[in-house]
Parts: C-alpha cells; structure tokens; sequence
C-alpha cells in the first residue's frame, strides 16, 4: 500500500478543488484515507507520470510530458514528486 507523507498530504488538500467539484477532505487523515480509498500514487518525476498513465491504459494520444502534468488528475507535490489521483 502507498504511504502518503505530510508533503503529499498538504499538496492534495490545498489542491484538491483542481479535481474534484467541492472538497472531499478537510484534514490529512481525511486526506490520507481518501487517497487510499481511491488508490492514489506517488511517484517521482514526469517521466514516472506518463509511464503511470501509459500502465494504466489512459489514452494520451499526442499528449506530450506538459500537457500530462497539467491534467487535473495530476498534483505536484512540489519536492520533484508527483501525486496522481484518479478522480
């Protein structure tokens, strides 16, 4: 299972709205267990988010390393790391 840090943690609750219509957690354990609910994942560069979205069959046909972090999908977490929610 993925371990989600404070880093992580505080990027998605600052962030969330980008993905989701109202907030779904107000707090980190709120955040942590949602993250785990919707299986979230950590990863540690673009590289690792495009191979992510490449694994996971989503079709990026044309889309290039910028346009796939700008996704709202896509958090970044601001350390080199990025936290890829699938809402």
């Amino acid at each position: 299972m993925q371990e989600f840090d404070d880093a992580v943690l505080d990027c998605f609750l600052k962030n969330q709205l980008q993905l989701f219509p109202e907030e779904v957690a107000a707090n980190r354990e709120e955040a942590e267990n949602f993250l785990e609910e919707c299986m979230a994942e950590v990863v540690n560069s673009p590289e690792e988010v495009m191979a992510y979205f490449e694994e996971t069959g989503i079709d990026m046909d044309g889309a290039d390393e910028e346009s796939i972090l700008e996704e709202a999908e896509v958090f970044e977490v601001g350390d080199g790391r990025y936290l890829i929610v699938e809402g």
